[in-house]
């Protein structure tokens, strides 16, 4: 299904967002104008399916720098009226990481940016994080007032202050702060505080005590807030393994039956874990209810995905491979996880169905991915290129690319040559290893990688497996 925040893959701002090499490579060949307002889009307007995991910034920084592109549309953004009412960490959250990587390549504009928006901004614990990381100890120590003001010393003031200490992701400018005579017996008392509260939760009770029964374990799997249902029934599941003997047998496999909907889903993932006889049967009875709720149904198919690889386990997933439901696209999973080389043809069938039914986003279709490329299904290379060039998401795509360049022949000349210039580190660092160095752009880029302080270690070990330790001679 098309995601309407997402251009078509064909455009520049798709290519754009999408982290794809042919984006920059796509933009480097456009008007400047044109390739500068694609790109101020993607970053102010974050269209990643998933920001807390794939990456952009470096790839938007790099090309901010060879496209030589001005600040001025990122500040608007930092900086508007509204950023105190919308203070969602991805509103902004992709502007002061490009940021940072801009500052990281010498930009002191973005230093500068940074510094204020760290000063002023909703978002500051993100744009303090970046400096801590790039900036030096008098840009840091100079914004040590603004960011303490935000803390009145009242009881709240202190108690903010020490979770915004205990939680810092970069814990440098703290550690300066505390350093000066002015800020040093406050910050002392909000880091011994911080350290109490991770110390109180550790010893906070958080389930089952010694003692608990299961029908206990199985009655406070159904105590648990409803958003938190899955949590509640792991944990009870966990618990379960701790207090079931074989004398609980019977009430267990009556509670996967026709237990409540939390307490039958611990029950199924408990059995599922421990290879029970009766697991499978129950698995597929729960599975193919329609009378089953969600949660029962949803535990069913992860315990079938999460049982040890046995000889009945792998049978009985060949034979529900085949079914149009739930239960068969776990099957097909299983097999494309575990397989061998007589379940190809199922799990590129699972594939291809994927893809016309769901769309090259599909979450089903990473598991199935990975599975041809595993199972070496040479046929499944045109179905690949599709989602590789249509996915929204390059983690996706990194994995696509892994499995063309087992499945296709032309990887190392095509899509590899593209990798390079790939938002994803992995996906470089595959293509480091792949890309045919017939092309001149390959063998530049490949210097390019192996000389810039901001590529991944594993990127440039992968060029230097190639061409030796010194890669900037290649």
């Amino acid at each position: 299904m098309f995601d309407p925040d997402i251009a078509p893959s064909g455009t520049l701002l798709g290519l754009l967002q999408r982290g794809r090499g042919d984006g920059t490579l796509h933009a480097l060949a456009a008007p400047r104008a044109a390739a500068l307002a694609a790109l101020d889009d993607c970053v102010l307007r974050d269209a990643r399916r998933d920001w807390q995991v794939e990456n952009r910034s470096l790839y938007y920084a790099r090309l901010y720098m060879q496209l030589d592109g001005g600040l001025d549309a990122i500040e608007r953004h930092l900086f508007q009226p509204d950023d105190g009412v919308d203070t969602a960490e991805e509103r902004t959250g992709l502007a002061l990481s490009v940021l940072g990587h801009l500052a990281a390549y010498g930009r002191d504009a973005a230093r500068l940016l940074l510094r204020g928006y760290a000063a002023i901004g909703s978002n500051w614990r993100w744009a303090l994080d970046e400096l801590a990381l790039r900036d030096d100890d008098a840009g840091l120590a100079a914004l040590a007032p603004a960011v303490l003001a935000r803390f009145p010393a009242t009881a709240e003031g202190d108690a903010a202050l020490a979770a915004a200490v205990r939680d810092a992701f970069e814990p440098r400018p703290w550690r300066l702060w505390a350093e000066d005579p002015r800020y040093a017996e406050r910050l002392a008392a909000a880091g011994e505080q911080g350290s109490f509260d991770r110390w109180q939760r550790q010893l906070r009770p958080r389930g089952p005590r010694p003692g608990w029964s299961v029908a206990d374990v199985l009655r406070w799997a159904e105590e648990g807030a409803p958003g938190a249902v899955e949590q509640r029934y792991l944990a009870a599941a966990r618990c379960l393994g701790a207090v079931a003997g074989p004398e609980d047998r019977p009430v267990l496999l009556s509670a996967a039956r026709v237990g409540p909907d939390a307490a039958r889903a611990a029950v199924l993932h408990h059995l599922a874990e421990r290879g029970d006889p009766d697991a499978l049967d129950l698995i597929e009875a729960t599975a193919g209810d329609p009378a089953a709720g969600e949660v029962p149904t949803a535990a069913a198919l992860a315990a079938f995905a999460r049982m040890r690889s046995t000889d009945a386990v792998l049978a009985r997933a060949r034979g529900w491979a085949r079914r149009g439901d739930e239960l068969g696209a776990a099957a097909a999973a299983v097999l494309a996880r575990r397989g061998d080389a007589r379940d190809a043809g199922v799990v590129l069938a699972a594939l291809r169905r994927t893809v016309r039914v769901g769309g090259p986003d599909a979450d089903a279709l990473w598991e199935l991915v990975d599975g041809v490329g595993r199972l070496g299904v040479g046929c499944a290379a045109p179905v690949l290129r599709h989602v590789y060039r249509e996915t929204a998401s390059s983690e996706l795509r990194g994995r696509t690319a892994a499995a063309l360049a087992v499945t296709d022949p032309g990887f190392a000349a095509g899509f590899a040559v593209e990798c390079l210039w790939d938002c994803e580190e992995t996906t470089r660092e595959l293509a480091a290893r792949h890309a045919a160095t017939g092309d001149d752009r390959v063998v530049e880029q490949l210097r390019r990688l192996a000389a810039d302080p901001a590529e991944e270690a594993e990127v440039q070990t992968a060029v230097r497996s190639r061409f030796g330790p010194d890669a900037s001679a290649v």
